[in-house]
């Protein structure tokens, strides 16, 4: 009997055990999701995202690959879409061209007058809105947005005569002055974004333990702000530089003019020289290439900043 209560019990027993591998009984087995859709989303999305790049690029290339191109090979009627044979002549007939050095003087003077006012101005405006409570303040804040959607041709009539009644057209100053007409809006609201992402806690711990409102001012927000800074300065910058039509319009003088009014020497009655006009384009965004290489990584923390580590 006992021999064979314990083959019974033994028996019971494999019976109860699940088999390796099993589900013990009462239990659903999870289901194993194979997501096959995944690699080729993300395989679609960045062949789109390369043709986005590309569309983006391909101008630039042109105009660089122009301009190393000859005059025969420019005006092909198929295509040629690697220089050869590669010239300088382009770069040559460009330098040689009248003002150059003087428009380049100008530019940089306008912008680097215009970068650095909307800076200390907009800066000062950005705290006001993120940091102070006050009547109208929301008021202000659509206003700035409005500013942004006005286009600038509507705003050359009104511009022009202002200027000229207060004697500032054919003048850096009143040139500066319409540039900060689209400059500064912009720049407040980016530096309102900046200015906002920093913990107001920081700010309020500084005043507690002695700071003044101008100290915490300037050892908090200032310091977490300056990736902000740098990036709204690069893109103002950007702005002033590549505008033509306020210097078209405002600046007479040939002296006066700026690099983008500069580049239409290259058209005349007689053609356009297209060989020298992508030689002098690729030269007048030199500045901006360099200026965009040496503060890259400043630009990449404005552009990120608001992500507050604790």
């Amino acid at each position: 009997m006992t021999m064979v209560g314990s083959r019974t019990d033994a028996h019971a027993g494999q019976q109860d055990s699940p088999p390796d591998g099993a589900t013990p009984r009462g239990q659903v087995r999870p289901r194993r999701h194979r997501n096959y859709r995944r690699p080729v989303t993300r395989t679609l999305w960045n062949i789109v995202g390369l043709a986005i790049a590309a569309v983006m690029v391909f101008p630039v290339y042109w105009m660089v690959a122009s301009s190393f191109k000859t005059g025969v090979n420019l005006r092909r009627v198929e295509p040629q879409w690697f220089p050869s044979p590669f010239t300088f002549d382009s770069y040559s007939r460009a330098l040689d061209q009248p003002r150059f050095l003087t428009s380049l003087g100008n530019s940089l003077m306008v912008v680097t007058a215009t970068a650095l006012i909307a800076l200390a101005i907009g800066f000062l405006a950005a705290v006001a809105l993120a940091r102070m409570n006050f009547s109208g303040r929301t008021s202000l804040v659509i206003l700035v947005i409005a500013i942004q959607m006005v286009p600038i041709e509507a705003l050359i009539i009104p511009m022009y005569l202002m200027l000229n009644q207060a004697n500032l057209t054919d003048t850096a100053v009143g040139l500066t002055l319409a540039y900060l007409s689209f400059v500064l809006p912009f720049t407040v609201w980016m530096l309102r974004g900046f200015i906002a992402a920093v913990p107001i806690d920081l700010e309020e711990a500084a005043m507690v333990d002695g700071c003044t409102r101008g100290q915490a001012f300037r050892r908090i927000i200032l310091p977490l702000a300056a990736p902000g800074l740098v990036a709204t300065a690069l893109f103002a910058v950007i702005q002033a530089w590549n505008e033509y039509l306020f210097a078209y319009v405002l600046l007479k003088q040939n002296t006066k003019q700026t690099v983008t009014v500069w580049l239409d020497t290259f058209i005349t009655t007689k053609g356009v020289d297209w060989g020298a006009l992508m030689a002098a384009s690729t030269l007048v965004a030199l500045p901006i290439v360099i200026m965009f290489a040496l503060i890259q990584r400043k630009v990449a923390t404005g552009l990120t900043a608001g992500a507050v580590k604790g």
